[in-house]
């Protein structure tokens, strides 16, 4: 490598600018740069182009030439001798020599280095590759157009979003993905590896507590030229494990690889249940849920769909096991949609202290978890009895600190046999009653939340009356009034139920009065938001259809409702009901009520008014 100076850049007092020209064959670029004598470390050369000779430091060798001056660039010989030696002995890490060099004189070539041919990156016919996996081409990326409810203006809905996750083909030209990945779905679309085409997919069936989704692809050429994957069984500690999807950070598909480190049964953060999961220390991303993960021998054995952050907390992901998997599939192909994991309907405490286990005289050699409370909803209520003591399920001994053996050295929480069964099936227990051991049978279903955990694809219910705005509470309202932490920020009063309330009848809800949309009928009760309501003219609340009902039926001059903190909210009965239509179009609002309060015994207000007055009753 040369420098070569021009003449006309050599004027007097000017400090000088070189153009680097490359000569050498073999450079993919040969355009000319300008590098500025600083970058070289040759900050003190200038040149004149007066007659005198050139200034020639100790380490530049300068040649004039008629048009131009060529530099060559040698390290200080005091550098060369006192490190020559220590060049000569110096090995590599893998005690091989090193090659050694007298330094640079401006030329790569006499250096031994050769640039590679400027089309070597095109030449991938001499490249040998092997094919990748098989499973790798039933991997899909999923592309999803969301319109969440709007759970704070719930006659509305929130503005449309995108999101991409991963999923993949099974048996019966199906695919499985990730419940959330697909929740509040207005259109799916799925795109092949390699493919640049995207198939509409259509939701079959979502299952929000084991976070699983079932779509179908009707386009034949979706189909063309793939093989569903193959499930395998439960993997055990510390086998090889890969994760394969569409994860952020790129467009193309994402393999990372780890191993088994636990199983047992996890939380599920999105349907808020205690399924068996597998912990694995694989990454797991953002756009990875829904992807399949494979076993050393090819097999797929689960999902990925959550990951653990914090500062504590590295390479920790989760998976969904084949077994939930079944469970979810079984169910669907028996019920024809997807009706949920079933519950004993129990609330359990552990047996480890000597003292509790002797005062509920168990024998030494008994072992069983104390009943504390049962679900009124549950079929157990008639069976099991607040202070019973669970010794079996299902002739599986239950231990004191409420596992179960599980395999060879490991031992899992007893709920791990319960998600095992389904919606109606049976279970027998053994029981320890006031000293005496009875065995009775017990049906299992699925939990009546009072306060659910997902509305399930369906829109939020409410009722308005006089601007007050009447709807249930669940957990994805809670989050839109106080945020993903909203355990901290909401009422006391209604967590308290969210977590440890039982509902009393299948269709129980906690119905509040959300906000207040002002006008002069309901002066002095604007500030009144997320409020329980308790009863209303001294009826107590089931639900809000209910509420809707004794609402719609009044004939009370005045309408009373009594809330939580000892509130009480007065509206004269003809004064709201003439008020409400003009404080719905104020507002925006279409109608009075959701479409599911809008019944044969509910009809729109405007309808009511109509007839009311046509029967001179208003």
């Amino acid at each position: 490598m040369e420098l070569l100076v021009g003449s006309a850049a050599t004027a007097a007092g000017a400090a000088t600018r070189l153009t680097l020209a490359d000569h050498h064959p073999h450079r993919i670029s040969s355009s000319p740069c300008a590098v500025s004598l600083e970058a070289r470390s040759l900050r003190d050369l200038t040149l004149n182009s007066s007659s005198e000779k050139p200034w020639k430091p100790k380490h530049i060798n300068l040649q004039k030439f008629k048009r131009c001056s060529k530099i060559s660039c040698l390290k200080h010989e005091e550098q060369q001798n006192s490190k020559r030696k220590e060049r000569e002995k110096k090995h590599d890490r893998n005690g091989f020599e090193a090659p050694l060099s007298g330094g640079f004189n401006g030329s790569m070539e006499d250096s031994g280095f050769q640039m590679p041919d400027a089309d070597w990156l095109y030449k991938l016919d001499d490249v040998d590759e092997g094919p990748d996996a098989p499973f790798l081409d039933a991997v899909v990326k999923v592309y999803c157009t969301h319109t969440d409810p709007n759970f704070s203006l719930p006659w509305q809905k929130r503005r449309q979003y995108s999101s991409t996750g991963s999923g993949f083909m099974i048996q019966g030209r199906r695919l499985l993905t990730n419940a959330h990945c697909v929740e509040h779905h207005t259109q799916v679309k799925v795109k092949r590896r390699g493919d640049d085409t995207k198939f509409v997919a259509t939701v079959l069936a979502i299952g929000p507590e084991c976070d699983i989704a079932l779509l179908a692809v009707d386009d034949e050429e979706f189909w063309k030229g793939v093989e569903p994957l193959k499930f395998g069984s439960l993997p055990r500690l510390q086998d090889a494990v890969t994760v394969v999807g569409y994860p952020i950070g790129g467009e193309s598909i994402s393999v990372t690889s780890g191993v088994v480190s636990r199983i047992e049964v996890t939380s599920y953060v999105h349907g808020a249940s205690e399924l068996l999961g597998v912990q694995i220390d694989a990454a797991i991303n953002a756009g990875n849920s829904g992807g399949p993960v494979f076993h050393e021998n090819g097999e797929c054995v689960g999902i990925a769909f959550q990951s653990l952050k914090g500062a504590d907390a590295e390479n920790i992901g989760y998976v969904i096991p084949t077994t939930v998997i079944h469970h979810f599939l079984s169910d669907y192909d028996t019920n024809g949609k997807y009706t949920g994991f079933p519950s004993m309907g129990v609330l359990w405490q552990k047996l480890e202290n000597p003292a509790l286990r002797a005062f509920l005289k168990m024998k030494p050699d008994q072992k069983g978890v104390l009943v504390r409370r049962v679900e009124p909803t549950s079929p157990a209520f008639q069976a099991i009895k607040e202070g019973d003591v669970l010794l079996s399920f299902d002739n599986i001994p239950v231990a004191n600190e409420g596992t179960v053996p599980f395999r060879a050295g490991e031992r899992i929480s007893f709920g791990f046999l319960i998600s095992q069964k389904f919606s109606g099936d049976t279970a027998k227990c053994k029981m320890l009653r006031d000293g005496e051991v009875i065995e009775i049978e017990t049906t299992l279903k699925a939990p009546v939340h009072l306060v659910p955990v997902h509305i399930e694809g369906k829109l939020p219910s409410y009722l308005i009356v006089a601007g007050l705005v009447f709807t249930p509470v669940c957990n994805p309202y809670l989050e839109s009034e106080y945020g993903q932490d909203f355990e901290y920020d909401a009422p006391v009063k209604i967590l308290e139920k969210s977590r440890h309330g039982m509902a009393e009848f299948d269709d129980e809800q906690l119905v509040v009065v959300s906000q207040v949309l002002a006008n002069d009928v309901n002066i002095g009760y604007e500030e009144i938001a997320n409020t329980l309501v308790k009863t209303f003219n001294g009826v107590k609340i089931r639900n809000l259809r209910h509420l809707a009902d004794l609402i719609d039926t009044c004939t009370d001059d005045f309408m009373r409702f009594e809330l939580d903190y000892c509130s009480l909210v007065v509206l004269e009965t003809k004064v709201a009901r003439s008020v409400t239509p003009k404080i719905l179009e104020d507002n925006c609002v279409p109608t009075d009520r959701s479409q599911d309060l809008i019944t044969s015994a509910a009809l729109p207000l405007q309808k009511e008014e109509e007839d009311a007055t046509a029967n001179g009753g208003l």
